[in-house]
């Protein structure tokens, strides 16, 4: 009986984490509400560098998320604020903030990502 109990333990401990790692995959994979997404990395005390275009930007989802708030800065390798990075199921496309804190890359440069995934389905 004693056995039995242990298998039925360990067995629910290995499922619970197997549940963890695909719900976590599948989060990660699905931040945005579109197949097209742009998400801006950045932190509380960096907000002022964050950019300001990104409501702009055509044929994609937008979001902003606070690496603070969470495991994102782990989770998608967050080296340095802000990043931005274009994702289409994957990463596909980033752009980090230089030495002083801000991105380089202007609207203009980010929409062409998306463009150029746009165009590659035709």
């Amino acid at each position: 009986m004693e056995e039995t109990l242990n298998f039925k333990t360990v067995l629910t401990y290995i499922l619970l984490m197997l549940f963890m790692l695909v719900g976590g995959t599948v989060l990660s994979q699905n931040m945005c509400n579109s197949d097209i997404c742009v998400v801006q990395f950045n932190a509380g005390w960096n907000e002022a560098n964050g950019v300001d275009y990104l409501d702009d930007l055509k044929d994609c989802s937008v979001m902003n998320v606070n690496i603070e708030d969470g495991t994102y800065q782990a989770d998608y390798d967050i080296v340095v604020v802000p990043t931005i990075i274009v994702f289409n199921g994957k990463e596909i496309e980033r752009f980090q903030g230089n030495i002083m804190m801000k991105i380089e890359a202007t609207r203009k440069e980010v929409q062409s990502v998306v463009d150029e995934i746009i165009y590659s389905d035709f």
